[in-house]
C-alpha cells in the first residue's frame, strides 16, 4: 500500500507532523512518501493520502487548496485523512474554547473539497518571528504565549488510526489493481520514504 502523506507548511511545524505520521505508518508497513503537495507530480500513483495544512486565518495554505482542486478525482477514489496545523493550545482564558471552534470551521470548508475518513487540528509551534507586529501585540493581549505545542501523543495516537484494508479497491473500480508488495524501511530504521 503506497500512502502519500502531503503537507503544505508554513513554519516547519507541519512538515515535522507529517514526518512523524509517516514515520509511523511506515513501521507498520506501509510504502510512505512524505512531500509537500505542491511537489506532488502524479497523485494516481498513490493508493491512500493522509494530507496536512498550516492555518492561516481560519484556512488551509493556498498550495494545500491547490491540490485539492486539482486532484479532486483521484481523491473521491481513494481513501483520505485530513490534519490540520494552529495553535489552539496557545490560547488561554475565555479563549481556549476557540479550537474547537477552529477546527469545524476548517472542517467544514474542507468537506467541500474532500470527502475524508478524519479529519484533525493539531498544535504547533508559535514563535514571535512567526507574525506581524500587529499579530504579536493582539496574540499577548489575549494572553497567549509562544512556544512548542506539539503533542506527539496525540498525534501518534491518531496516526495509529489510519488503516487501510488489504487489497483496497477504487470506488467504482470493478479491476483492482493488486497490491504492491511494501519496500518500507523496517521498523527500527524509523524512517519513511522521504522527498523534499
Amino acid at each position: 500500500m503506497t500512502v502519500l502523506v502531503g503537507y503544505a507548511t508554513a513554519h516547519g511545524s507541519t512538515r515535522s507532523i507529517a514526518e512523524r505520521i509517516g514515520t509511523l505508518l511506515a513501521e507498520r508497513g506501509f510504502q510512505v512518501d512524505v512531500r509537500s503537495m505542491a511537489e506532488v507530480d502524479d497523485a494516481g500513483s498513490y493508493e491512500a493520502f493522509v494530507l496536512g495544512s498550516a492555518i492561516h486565518d481560519r484556512t488551509w495554505l493556498p498550495e494545500a487548496f491547490a491540490f485539492l482542486d486539482r486532484e479532486r478525482a483521484v481523491l473521491a477514489r481513494r481513501p483520505v485523512w485530513l490534519f490540520s496545523v494552529g495553535m489552539p493550545a496557545a490560547l488561554r482564558g475565555p479563549w481556549r474554547n476557540f479550537g474547537a471552534k477552529e477546527e469545524g470551521l476548517v472542517g467544514d470548508e474542507l468537506r467541500d473539497k474532500v470527502r475524508a475518513r478524519d479529519h484533525r487540528l493539531f498544535s504547533g509551534i508559535f514563535r514571535r518571528e512567526h507574525t506581524s507586529v500587529v499579530g504579536h501585540l493582539l496574540f499577548r493581549g489575549l494572553g497567549c504565549r509562544y512556544g512548542d505545542y506539539r503533542d506527539w501523543e496525540r498525534i501518534d495516537a491518531w496516526a495509529s488510526t489510519i488503516e487501510v484494508r488489504p487489497g483496497f479497491q477504487e470506488r467504482g473500480s470493478p479491476d483492482p489493481r493488486p497490491a504492491r508488495p511494501s519496500t518500507a524501511a523496517p521498523a527500527h530504521h524509523g524512517r519513511p520514504i522521504t522527498r523534499h
